[in-house]
């Protein structure tokens, strides 16, 4: 009898494991506000590569900021770029539940490696540079 049950078990396991990665997927693609206000971020699939996700600036909500420029980035000849448009998560590839991949603060113009993913229906994005890390929370936007 255990041993029936057990043989069952395993089939439904695995079909519980598959659905959960397929749902984290669909859970980190959407529109994002970030922790402070200003800026909302449009993850989706990358171009080019269905099979990560990338995250983008759409829209500046501080309307001092709705002319912001990427003034902070080390790459001097990207500083006059408007934020919108800005990429700040690329290639992120599942890993577990979680995304991982590089990620862009427009505000410090630092790369950093990011881990991505949803708890209590908000996006934790964990960005670390060397052995210091700091984590943001992300809320759905409408």
């Amino acid at each position: 009898m255990l041993r029936r049950l057990a043989l069952i078990a395993l089939p439904l396991t695995a079909m519980v494991a598959t659905s959960g990665t397929a749902q984290s997927s669909a859970n980190i693609a959407g529109r994002w506000r970030t922790d402070d206000g200003n800026a909302i971020i449009l993850v989706a699939p990358c171009a080019g590569n269905a099979r990560q996700f990338c995250g983008r600036i759409t829209q500046m909500t501080n309307p001092t900021l709705a002319r912001a420029t990427d003034t902070n980035n080390p790459d001097e000849s990207l500083r006059s770029r408007p934020l919108v448009g800005v990429p700040v998560l690329t290639g992120l590839t599942p890993s577990g539940q979680r995304f991982t991949g590089r990620g862009y603060s427009p505000e410090e113009g630092r790369n950093f490696n990011a881990t991505v993913h949803v708890e209590n229906g908000r996006l934790n994005v964990r960005g670390c540079v060397a052995v210091f890390c700091r984590t943001v929370v992300w809320t759905r936007a409408q």
